[in-house]
């Protein structure tokens, strides 16, 4: 019996363990969120999504694997408050760079690696005006201290004209090398690959759950890339400039989805409003209105070509990415153009300015001057006085008639010597017949 109770006891030991066993388990797990390619809204949605997937699933960690240029500072410091909610550690791994709000969002970890080569900094705000550089000074001095950094060094990546000695002088902004970071211990290490630095975080055997965007998160995400943006516009452009040509509808049509697609992409990612929207839709109407309805007016055409090129401007983010708007620009210039010029070829006629130039086409309202040339060298009789105009007959039709200003006779011979538009002028026969001969 003594032993019967002993193993009921291990038994029921066992059992009263089993939860926390299990809920050990469920922490061996490790979430990576990439913090790839531009910040936006839409990484803002995913880290959102994954730190509440860590959270339910009592992840072990969160991993920050980071290589980004940076882009909106919003989106990067609301990152950084997800992260700070979620009560789970927050490591970071920057595999090439962490720049500009990159930078801020790797500052929030509790530790970071660095993969050789890598470096960290360079974010200097555009605009770059006293208040913008002073507000994104103190957040990231603040982030810096959280994590135990040195917040001078931090400063030193927004403001120029602060010293850090001996990583940088006034005057310039300040970016560490791995090497340069691990030395001023704002990095806790250099790891060649991702394992390495989970390694490095305590975190090697633990299972790695990597977060997926959703599709509308993809899209926006590929539709704001500079070069797709780029094609977007090029489209939307050119289904403008060949409705011009045809007048068709179905070429406005594809540049006005093309166009919806750009902007409606740029709000969804964060990088501009609604504004944008009714600036661009602005634009779009009044340019078509200018096609279809009041053609040749032109004011209408210059409304919308002013509100579509604001619309473009603000979709990007305004001054912080004139660079970004530049580049895009022109690779919707120069392809449209190439684009049109072939398109031209196929459609040679311009169908716009055919509805606002006259053109000598005969309908049932104007009917073009008949063709008289066949009528030089014939001759015929002057069945009026030429005064110098008058009616001569010629292959038994009653024709009216001009001289070179000579007065001739009725019934005297005639000849046509020439025939401009309507006008058929003749001379006596006799004198044609003296200059031939």
């Amino acid at each position: 019996m003594r032993r019967f109770s002993l193993v009921l006891i291990v038994l029921g030991s066992l059992l009263s363990f089993a939860p926390l066993l299990a809920f050990g388990e469920g922490n061996s797990s490790v979430v990576v969120i990439p913090i790839h390619g531009t910040i936006d809204t839409g990484m803002e949605h995913l880290v959102e999504r994954a730190v509440n997937q860590a959270h339910d699933d009592h992840a072990k960690a969160i991993v920050l694997d980071v290589n980004t240029f940076g882009g909106l500072v919003e989106a990067a410091t609301n990152i950084r408050d997800a992260l700070y909610s979620s009560g789970i550690p927050v490591d970071a791994y920057i595999s090439e760079r962490a720049w500009s709000a990159g930078a801020l969002i790797s500052l929030a970890a509790g530790k970071i690696a660095m993969a050789p080569g890598s470096s960290i900094g360079a974010a200097e705000p555009i605009p770059k005006t006293p208040k913008t550089v002073s507000a994104l000074r103190a957040e990231f001095e603040s982030t810096a201290e959280r994590a135990h950094r040195d917040p001078i060094i931090a400063g030193g990546m927004v403001d120029a004209n602060l010293a850090v000695p001996p990583y940088k002088k006034p005057g310039a902004i300040l970016s560490l090398t791995a090497n340069d970071a691990v030395r001023a211990h704002f990095a806790d290490g250099i790891a060649l690959t991702q394992a390495d630095a989970l390694k490095e975080f305590g975190l090697s055997g633990a299972t790695i759950v990597t977060p997926a965007y959703t599709f509308g998160e993809r899209l926006a995400r590929f539709a704001t890339n500079p070069e797709v943006s780029g094609m977007l516009l090029s489209l939307g452009f050119l289904g403008f400039l060949i409705e011009l040509q045809t007048l068709h509808g179905i070429a406005g049509a594809i540049g006005a989805a093309a166009l919806g697609l750009f902007f409606g992409s740029h709000v969804y990612a964060g990088f501009s409003n609604t504004l944008v929207i009714l600036l661009g839709v602005a634009g779009i109407v009044l340019i078509m209105l200018e096609l279809h309805v009041f053609p040749g007016h032109g004011i209408s055409g210059i409304a919308g070509a002013v509100a579509l090129i604001a619309a473009v401007f603000l979709a990007f983010g305004g001054l912080p990415f004139v660079f970004v708007t530049a580049q895009a620009l022109a690779i919707a210039i120069v392809l449209s153009a190439l684009a049109f010029w072939g398109t031209s070829r196929v459609f040679p006629e311009n169908a716009w300015m055919r509805r606002i130039v006259f053109a000598a086409e005969q309908g049932p309202d104007y009917v073009a001057s008949a063709d008289y040339h066949m009528l030089v060298g014939k001759t015929g009789l002057a069945t009026s006085y030429l005064r110098p105009a008058g009616v001569a007959t010629i292959d038994g039709k009653r024709i009216p008639v001009l001289t070179e200003g000579d007065f001739v006779g009725a019934g005297t011979a005639v000849t046509v010597t020439r025939v401009e538009g309507a006008r058929i002028f003749v001379r006596p026969a006799i004198e044609v017949q003296t200059e031939r001969a």
